[in-house]
Protein backbone atom coordinates (compact mmCIF):
# COMPACT_ATOMS: atom_id res chain seq x y z
CA UNK A 1 0.00 0.00 0.00
CA UNK A 2 0.81 4.19 -0.56
CA UNK A 3 0.80 6.71 1.30
CA UNK A 4 -1.44 9.82 1.16
CA UNK A 5 2.12 11.80 0.31
CA UNK A 6 3.06 9.38 -2.24
CA UNK A 7 0.07 9.33 -4.19
CA UNK A 8 -0.15 12.93 -4.05
CA UNK A 9 3.80 13.31 -4.90
CA UNK A 10 3.45 10.89 -8.12
CA UNK A 11 -0.05 12.36 -8.78
CA UNK A 12 1.57 15.60 -9.43
CA UNK A 13 4.29 14.43 -11.94
CA UNK A 14 1.83 12.13 -14.03
CA UNK A 15 -0.20 15.67 -13.86
CA UNK A 16 2.79 17.61 -15.38
CA UNK A 17 3.09 15.25 -18.18
CA UNK A 18 -0.42 15.46 -18.91
CA UNK A 19 -0.69 19.02 -19.06
CA UNK A 20 2.77 19.83 -20.84
CA UNK A 21 1.05 18.05 -23.63
CA UNK A 22 -2.45 16.05 -23.95
CA UNK A 23 -1.33 12.39 -24.07
CA UNK A 24 -3.62 9.39 -24.12
CA UNK A 25 -4.13 6.54 -20.93
CA UNK A 26 -2.13 4.36 -22.62
CA UNK A 27 1.04 7.07 -23.29
CA UNK A 28 0.71 7.90 -19.25
CA UNK A 29 0.76 4.05 -18.42
CA UNK A 30 3.27 3.15 -20.78
CA UNK A 31 5.64 6.02 -19.27
CA UNK A 32 5.35 5.66 -15.69
CA UNK A 33 5.14 1.77 -15.57
CA UNK A 34 8.84 1.11 -14.80
CA UNK A 35 9.07 3.41 -12.08
CA UNK A 36 5.67 3.37 -10.56
CA UNK A 37 4.12 0.97 -8.45
CA UNK A 38 0.89 -0.72 -10.50
CA UNK A 39 -1.95 -0.16 -8.09
CA UNK A 40 -0.29 3.39 -7.50
CA UNK A 41 -0.58 4.45 -11.18
CA UNK A 42 -3.95 2.86 -11.99
CA UNK A 43 -5.57 4.63 -8.97
CA UNK A 44 -3.70 7.90 -10.40
CA UNK A 45 -5.07 6.91 -13.37
CA UNK A 46 -8.71 6.55 -12.24
CA UNK A 47 -8.45 9.71 -10.35
CA UNK A 48 -7.08 12.00 -13.31
CA UNK A 49 -9.89 10.13 -16.09
CA UNK A 50 -12.40 11.04 -13.04
CA UNK A 51 -11.11 14.54 -12.85
CA UNK A 52 -11.38 14.93 -17.04
CA UNK A 53 -7.45 15.00 -17.33
CA UNK A 54 -7.48 12.23 -19.02
CA UNK A 55 -10.22 11.69 -21.39
CA UNK A 56 -9.01 9.21 -24.83
CA UNK A 57 -12.55 10.23 -27.02
CA UNK A 58 -11.48 14.19 -26.37
CA UNK A 59 -8.01 13.22 -27.06
CA UNK A 60 -8.69 11.59 -30.37
CA UNK A 61 -10.81 14.95 -31.34
CA UNK A 62 -7.75 17.14 -30.39
CA UNK A 63 -5.20 14.62 -32.42
CA UNK A 64 -7.52 14.79 -35.32
CA UNK A 65 -7.91 18.41 -35.36
CA UNK A 66 -3.89 18.79 -35.26
CA UNK A 67 -3.69 16.64 -38.09
CA UNK A 68 -6.33 18.07 -40.20
CA UNK A 69 -4.52 21.30 -39.29
CA UNK A 70 -1.21 20.99 -40.00
CA UNK A 71 -0.90 17.78 -42.37
CA UNK A 72 -2.06 16.27 -45.34
CA UNK A 73 -2.86 12.56 -44.21
CA UNK A 74 -5.21 9.90 -45.79
CA UNK A 75 -8.24 8.62 -43.04
CA UNK A 76 -6.31 5.32 -43.10
CA UNK A 77 -3.37 6.72 -41.63
CA UNK A 78 -5.28 9.18 -39.55
CA UNK A 79 -6.42 5.78 -38.25
CA UNK A 80 -3.13 4.06 -37.66
CA UNK A 81 -1.34 7.14 -36.16
CA UNK A 82 -4.44 7.14 -33.10
CA UNK A 83 -3.78 3.18 -33.03
CA UNK A 84 0.19 3.53 -32.27
CA UNK A 85 -0.98 5.81 -29.30
CA UNK A 86 -2.42 3.21 -27.43
CA UNK A 87 -6.21 4.26 -28.56
CA UNK A 88 -8.80 1.69 -28.58
CA UNK A 89 -10.12 0.62 -31.96
CA UNK A 90 -14.15 1.32 -31.25
CA UNK A 91 -13.29 5.03 -30.08
CA UNK A 92 -11.48 5.45 -33.27
CA UNK A 93 -14.01 3.65 -35.81
CA UNK A 94 -16.72 5.57 -33.36
CA UNK A 95 -15.12 8.97 -34.17
CA UNK A 96 -14.58 8.40 -37.56
CA UNK A 97 -18.51 6.89 -38.05
CA UNK A 98 -19.49 10.56 -36.56
CA UNK A 99 -17.23 12.85 -38.44
CA UNK A 100 -17.44 10.75 -41.48
CA UNK A 101 -17.92 13.57 -43.92
CA UNK A 102 -15.66 16.22 -42.70
CA UNK A 103 -12.81 13.58 -42.81
CA UNK A 104 -13.79 12.60 -46.39
CA UNK A 105 -13.61 16.57 -47.30
CA UNK A 106 -9.95 16.55 -45.26
CA UNK A 107 -9.18 13.43 -47.21
CA UNK A 108 -10.14 14.99 -50.69
CA UNK A 109 -8.29 18.13 -49.93
CA UNK A 110 -5.17 16.48 -48.53
CA UNK A 111 -5.13 14.29 -51.70
CA UNK A 112 -5.44 17.12 -53.93
CA UNK A 113 -2.50 19.53 -52.02
CA UNK A 114 -0.48 16.30 -52.64
CA UNK A 115 -1.27 15.61 -55.92
CA UNK A 116 -0.24 19.49 -56.78
CA UNK A 117 2.73 19.17 -55.25
CA UNK A 118 3.56 16.07 -56.84
CA UNK A 119 2.31 17.16 -60.32
CA UNK A 120 5.76 18.57 -60.89
CA UNK A 121 7.89 16.14 -60.55
CA UNK A 122 5.34 12.96 -61.41
CA UNK A 123 3.08 11.25 -63.90
CA UNK A 124 -0.92 11.29 -62.68
CA UNK A 125 -0.81 7.94 -62.82
CA UNK A 126 2.32 7.84 -59.92
CA UNK A 127 0.65 10.45 -57.95
CA UNK A 128 -2.49 7.82 -58.07
CA UNK A 129 -0.52 4.93 -56.77
CA UNK A 130 1.57 7.07 -54.27
CA UNK A 131 -1.58 7.99 -52.68
CA UNK A 132 -3.59 4.54 -53.04
CA UNK A 133 -0.01 3.32 -50.69
CA UNK A 134 -0.91 6.19 -48.25
CA UNK A 135 -4.53 4.26 -48.03
CA UNK A 136 -6.46 6.94 -49.52
CA UNK A 137 -9.63 6.02 -51.05
CA UNK A 138 -9.38 5.96 -55.21
CA UNK A 139 -12.68 8.03 -55.37
CA UNK A 140 -11.47 9.87 -52.95
CA UNK A 141 -8.09 10.71 -54.85
CA UNK A 142 -10.48 10.98 -58.31
CA UNK A 143 -12.63 13.69 -56.95
CA UNK A 144 -9.11 15.15 -55.80
CA UNK A 145 -8.07 15.45 -59.86
CA UNK A 146 -10.89 16.72 -60.73
CA UNK A 147 -11.07 19.55 -58.54
CA UNK A 148 -7.01 20.26 -60.00
CA UNK A 149 -7.93 20.04 -63.37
Amino acid sequence: MYSIEEFDREKTKVLKYILYKKRSEQEVRTKFEKTMDENLLEDIIEYLKEAGYINDKEFIQKTVNNYMALKNLSIREIKYKLQAKGLSKSDIEDYIYENKDELEEYEIKSASNIFYKKSLSMEEDEIKQFLLKKGYKMENINKAIKDEE
